[in-house]
């Protein structure tokens, strides 16, 4: 596990050369399909190196949830199993790797029609008035909510309309079905936050040299797409699409892209701060000799 930009996929890779591992993706936008530059896709080298499962297996016009995940990483899980190797679960998705262990609470399915009013409400009145429509309904939800996260503040929403019950009440019903496996939870993350902020702006000009407008383009092109997909609200996409819209310049684009990813960045040191019985390795304390040293041990 880890914040964006710090290092997962390369200490992943080291691991599956040096132990019988198959990694299995947990991050919520390396499933779409034609994006590659803008989720930080494994090159096809390093995935021939190491293959990845769970990463393009839906097109961006599909969603793809928590309870879907978790399906697939527990079948992925004992396929790995039964190959006598052992799984090792790598990305950033913190709602993923908790859905795994603790299993999810029980909540409505996702409706298009339901989906598709908010939406439109949404294209006249703007995320923020929807915010505090929810803050009205579900004021525990609201205040982890940020106004400007349309897809959280949709399914809020959308659970309230759908059960008539507050999304933060379902939610701290028990969950079922905890993971009946043996976990060993590894933190990748620089000592300093300021060198992951300066690794965030580095990766993201980087995307950008790499032809991640021409991407955003191709994508948008198609034609099938639209802005309240959650494929296209994935940091990096949602301000550079505003970019190829014509509603932002190319310098504020950048600027915002790099601002909210360091946003996401510091909401999952929040949830990993919060993580038990985790083993932190960080910059500067020889994080692939610790890493070995721990994997070593657990397979023993």
């Amino acid at each position: 596990m880890g914040p964006t930009a710090a290092g997962k996929t390369e200490l992943a890779v080291r691991l599956v050369q040096h132990f019988p591992c198959e990694i299995i993706s947990v991050d919520s936008a390396l499933v779409y399909r034609g994006m590659d530059i803008g989720t930080a896709k494994p090159e096809p080298a390093v995935r021939a190196l190491a293959p990845h499962h769970l990463i393009d297996i839906c097109d961006p016009t599909e969603s793809y949830s928590a309870a879907q995940f978790r399906a697939d990483a527990l079948r992925l899980m004992e396929e790995i199993r039964a190959r006598n190797r052992v799984p090792l679960l790598v990305g950033g998705t913190m709602l993923y790797f908790r859905a795994l262990q603790q299993g999810l609470s029980p909540l409505p399915a996702a409706d298009p029609a339901v989906r598709a009013a908010l939406d439109a409400e949404a294209r006249i009145l703007g995320w923020p008035a929807l915010h505090r429509r929810l803050a009205a309904v579900d004021p525990q939800a609201a205040a982890r909510i940020h106004p400007q996260d349309p897809q959280r503040i949709q399914r809020a929403l959308e659970v309230w309309m759908l059960s008539g019950q507050p999304l933060s009440r379902l939610q701290q019903e028990q969950p079922g079905n905890s993971l009946p496996h043996r976990l060993l939870k590894l933190v990748r993350a620089p000592a300093e936050r300021a060198v992951l902020h300066e690794r965030i702006a580095q990766r993201f000009q980087a995307m950008l040299d790499a032809g991640f407008e021409e991407e955003v383009r191709r994508l948008w092109a198609r034609g099938d797409l639209h802005e309240s997909l959650p494929a296209l609200r994935a940091v990096g996409y949602r301000q550079l699409l505003q970019y190829v819209l014509g509603r932002s310049s190319y310098a504020t684009m950048r600027e915002k892209a790099i601002i909210a990813t360091r946003q996401l960045a510091k909401r999952q040191y929040t949830w990993l701060r919060r993580e038990p019985d985790c083993h932190w390795l960080l910059d500067g304390e020889a994080p692939w000799q610790q890493a070995q040293a721990l994997v070593e041990r657990f397979l023993a």
